[in-house]
């Protein structure tokens, strides 16, 4: 078991949290949780947590506002937030992360092209001085809840 606090404890808790989502023959099952500077929890979410089209980082955010620890907080997510989105009337999770001002951004694995092709989440955040981890180690535990999709 991972040490309370570790890149890979926040996660576990997010691959935990990917495993609520109900499922979808269109969307990925993810989970994110943001952990301020303390390393203590300030929200969490999930894919379709709220609406059929939320997605995970879009949950988490919606419920924090514009709360000024963001800006020292990292963000976990099981797949890489998207650059762009099927929705036209809500901004991507890559562009919400940089209006909230969020320094460090976690992922398990990036998005393949099943549903969006030439993700640039990763590339976008690093342009604009975010630190981005990737923990391929865990990619295959984080996809485990989308096995039904085809995953290219």
């Amino acid at each position: 078991m991972e040490a309370p606090g570790s890149h890979r404890f926040w996660m576990h808790h997010a691959i935990g949290l990917a495993r609520l989502c109900p499922p979808s023959p269109t969307a990925f099952s993810v989970g994110a949780v943001v952990v301020g500077a303390d390393g203590v929890e300030l929200t969490h979410g999930y894919s379709r947590e709220t609406d059929p089209k939320v997605h995970a980082e879009e949950s988490a955010l919606n419920k924090l506002g514009d709360d000024p620890r963001l800006r020292t907080a990292t963000l976990y997510s099981t797949l890489e937030p998207c650059s762009r989105r099927a929705s036209p009337d809500r901004p991507p999770c890559t562009d919400r992360i940089l209006a909230a001002g969020i320094s460090r951004v976690v992922i398990a694995w990036r998005e393949p092209a099943t549903f969006v092709d030439n993700c640039i989440g990763v590339e976008k955040l690093r342009e604009h001085g975010v630190e981005v981890i990737e923990l391929p180690d865990l990619a295959e535990e984080a996809m485990s809840m989308n096995r039904h999709l085809e995953l290219s």
